[in-house]
């Protein structure tokens, strides 16, 4: 029991905000965390975001952040953070909200199911839940539980306990706190909500669709499937369709499979998405050949894609394709 109680304190600690610094050590690892400590960045006026974004980009990146005049995607995303800053980014991001919109724009059929939404982990019903499903939270990135097998899960109580303080922690936190100024994240009201988990045999995650759009349109499309020998295959393709040669993280390698009909369907459903966006990734996944929506990406990677030597010019190039003056409805 001691040794239960011992663990479960180190993961208070671990998780904890009033007591983790997250100090960003490693250009090349932890790229998405902040370089500032959770209360202050909290509790930060925002007329001080621009000086500490600032901050935060030299010290990732080596480089100074021209905001006057961005022109890679990397700084180009970093104005978005601070200058266009729509409200209704909030309400897109949030795992739970976004349902509603995007039912009214493209119908309901391409959304995952829901099996329960909660305010607390106290208020999950595990008996009406399946055998596989994932708990997440709405409103943070990678914040979430993955259950394979509900009886193993509920009867491990060690695994059970340390879970539950995990979701607690991240209840009560803002995931803007974690990151280098992704506005849209800062005032979501937190929620859980648990979905099936939609994993084809012999894959690792679901397939991925990332539709890249600019100033409303989309421009460059991805597909990356993860296999359980941790093979990152990835297929990318211009707004024409035609293969390119274009990869974000190391691990990727870059295969260009043949366009299929799910590839085209995420293409014209992210049209109507992306309307009235300078910039978002619209992101989409399959499931034994149904294609879902996943989430409206607005600042991947928050600004700091970390492409190879060999994949370094696309900084410019996807910089190039971004004008931040309007969208094609000139806004």
């Amino acid at each position: 029991m001691k040794m239960l109680e011992s663990i479960i304190d180190t993961i208070k600690e671990k998780f904890s905000f009033e007591n983790k610094t997250n100090k960003y050590m490693d250009g090349r690892k932890n790229i998405g965390q902040s370089i500032f400590e959770y209360t202050y960045l909290m509790r930060l006026d925002e007329k001080e975001y621009p000086n500490h974004l600032k901050k935060a980009y030299l010290f990732k990146t080596d480089k100074k952040l021209n905001l006057r005049n961005p022109k890679t995607i990397n700084e180009k995303i970093q104005w978005l953070k601070l200058y266009d800053n729509l409200p209704i980014k909030a309400q897109l991001t949030d795992k739970v909200l976004v349902r509603d919109w995007v039912k009214e724009k493209i119908g309901e059929q391409y959304l995952k199911p829901v099996l329960q939404i909660c305010n607390t982990f106290e208020e999950i019903d595990f008996d009406n839940l399946p055998d596989k499903f994932i708990i997440k939270c709405n409103h943070g990135c990678k914040w979430h539980i993955v259950v394979k097998n509900k009886q193993g899960y509920l009867d491990n109580k060690i695994i059970y306990k340390l879970t539950k303080v995990q979701m607690e922690n991240w209840l009560i936190q803002s995931f803007f706190g974690w990151s280098d100024f992704e506005i849209q994240y800062k005032n979501i009201i937190p929620k859980i909500i648990i979905e099936p988990l939609l994993i084809e045999e012999g894959r690792k995650e679901p397939e991925a669709i990332e539709i890249y759009c600019f100033n409303s349109e989309p421009k460059l499309f991805r597909k990356v499937n993860h296999s359980l020998n941790d093979k990152h295959e990835v297929s990318a393709y211009d707004e024409n369709y035609k293969p390119i040669d274009f990869k974000i993280k190391e691990y990727e390698e870059v295969v260009n499979e043949e366009v299929d009909d799910n590839l085209k369907k995420a293409v014209e459903l992210s049209k109507e998405l992306c309307k009235d966006f300078k910039f978002v990734r619209v992101d989409w996944m399959t499931y034994n050949g149904q294609l879902y929506f996943e989430e409206m990406t607005f600042t991947p990677y928050s600004g700091f894609y970390n492409f190879t030597d060999k994949y370094k010019d696309w900084n410019i190039k996807l910089g190039n394709m971004l004008n931040l003056k309007g969208n094609k409805n000139g806004r």
